[in-house]
């Protein structure tokens, strides 16, 4: 049993997380920024701690003290954030850091982002964990700084490091603009992927608290850039129409040349959004999954229909 302190706790994957690892023995600690909403159902499985703003130059003294372990959630969402606001990002995650070595825990796993290393792949080209990384926005960028700031830390305390780098999270609760993909694909209006031949990786709520459960301790790890995906790569039509299955609909698609998709790219704002949607973004995994012995326990189709489900169910 290790005393785990999760970071961000209240949020997506952290409510997702929490009970995963009381069911693996361990006592877990909810860290959340500030009390829950009014209304806002308990976190399963944590013992909430507020811990206030996780901000450069924090000084962690008397808050540490019982944690073996850190798991490092919280963040802004990269939809939400602009540059200057992630600016702190890597000093405030370097004060944690060190924060945690002068206490005397041991490790700290940090939940970075698939985007440090950029926002597509060439076809037949995946990510892997030891390609030069090149972010292309803000997010990526801070997420890179970030990791980065806590090797350095790492290297001057002894603290073990852990950095995941998972793709885009789904699951039932998901929102943004995969949310908005699931209700586009059941609404019986035309969308324009038919001819698309580009594959994505995801990945599962459920797969991603799995993996993070299972490397969290995992003595291997230690040191180790990991990447994580479903196993699944899927192109847009292919992901639209699992999606509109699973709300008992059909997808309704037609197909637009190459050429405007290139168009449709380069027009700001939604450039980066027609991206998403058009090219490829894979992730080679193999690595973590022969380091740790792990595999998805939930194939991406049935994530995906479920997801689904819940979102048509809202």
């Amino acid at each position: 049993m290790a005393r785990i302190l999760v970071t961000g706790a209240g949020g997506f994957i952290g409510r997702a997380l929490c009970p995963v690892l009381a069911a693996r023995g361990h006592r877990v600690i909810a860290g959340l920024r500030r009390g829950l909403s009014p209304g806002a159902a308990p976190i399963e499985g944590g013992e909430p701690r507020i811990l206030g703003e996780i901000a450069p130059g924090r000084d962690w003294s008397g808050v540490l003290g019982d944690v073996d372990l850190v798991i490092h959630l919280a963040q802004r969402a990269h939809r939400r954030a602009a540059g200057q606001a992630l600016a702190g990002e890597p000093e405030a995650a370097a004060a944690l850091a060190r924060g945690i070595a002068r206490a005397g825990g041991r490790r700290l796993f940090y939940m970075s982002s698939i985007k440090a290393m950029g926002e597509t792949t060439t076809p037949g080209r995946r990510f892997r964990a030891h390609d030069p990384p090149r972010p292309e926005d803000a997010y990526g960028r801070a997420k890179l700084a970030s990791e980065r700031a806590l090797v350095e830390v790492a290297a001057e305390t002894g603290l073990e490091l852990v950095i995941l780098r998972p793709p885009l999270v789904y699951g039932p609760g998901v929102g943004g603009n995969f949310r908005a993909l699931v209700w586009l694909s059941a609404s019986g209006l035309p969308l324009p992927f038919a001819a698309l031949d580009n594959r994505r990786s995801l990945i599962f709520l459920d797969n991603l608290v799995d993996l993070v459960a299972a490397a969290a301790l995992h003595p291997g790890a230690a040191g180790k850039v990991l990447l994580a995906a479903d196993g699944t790569d899927l192109s847009t039509p292919a992901l639209i129409r699992i999606l509109a299955q699973g709300q008992d609909r059909v997808a309704r698609l037609f197909a637009l040349p190459d050429r405007v998709f290139a168009a449709l790219r380069r027009l700001p704002g939604l450039g980066p959004v027609v991206s998403r949607l058009s090219l490829s973004l894979e992730v080679d995994d193999g690595q973590t999954r022969a380091l740790l012995g792990w595999s998805p326990p939930i194939a991406a189709e049935a994530g995906l229909v479920a997801t689904a489900r819940a979102v048509a169910a809202r």
